[in-house]
């Protein structure tokens, strides 16, 4: 278990408007909030608000990785409007892809919206850290965040094989229970 320094957490939020200052960010505030309710080890946040951008959005995911974030959470960019580019920038910079986040994230808000089908949030590996891709509102991150929560230690935990001050993510279990096999 890392008791050094806090965990390193990148809050990434992808909006024109947003970083123009044209509306308040409510989907980083939203990420942070919900990662205050469920986290139980010392962490903080590296919080960028940036443009829907390809070249924004990769850069700042990297920046995010190659500062220590063991985990970048992104929001916005996952329609399909043409100016929403977040799996795009996010597949550019990871190494691994893991699907499995974003089908769950939509069977999860399939429940709320019909139109659950039109995200294409994905995840991903960029360096050491995992990278997660979050609808913009505040009641989906919530919901989405709450399906693959319990998976993501776990997979920080195997990303982080063979090191010896490796992020270690525990959770509130009263508030979600994080999986890992036994012995973990």
């Amino acid at each position: 278990m890392n008791n050094r320094s806090p965990i390193r957490i990148g809050i990434l939020t992808v909006s024109d408007r947003a970083s123009r200052g044209v509306y308040a960010d409510e989907g980083g505030p939203a990420i942070q909030n919900y990662l205050q309710e469920v986290l139980i080890v010392p962490w903080d946040s590296e919080i960028q608000i940036v443009s829907d951008e390809i070249q924004s959005v990769s850069t700042a995911i990297e920046s995010m990785s190659q500062n220590g974030c063991c985990l970048v959470i992104t929001t916005g960019g996952t329609g399909p409007a043409p100016r929403d580019v977040t799996p795009e920038a996010t597949e550019r910079v990871c190494s691994k892809l893991l699907p499995g986040f974003g089908e769950l994230m939509r069977q999860v808000s399939l429940q709320y919206v019909p139109t659950a089908i039109l995200s294409r949030q994905t995840a991903g590996v960029c360096g050491n850290a995992l990278v997660v891709n979050l609808p913009g509102r505040p009641k989906s991150i919530h919901q989405c965040l709450d399906a693959i929560f319990p998976a993501i230690p776990y997979c920080i935990d195997l990303i982080h094989t063979g090191n010896a001050h490796a992020p270690y993510l525990e959770t509130d279990p009263q508030r979600i229970q994080a999986f890992r096999p036994r012995g973990k």
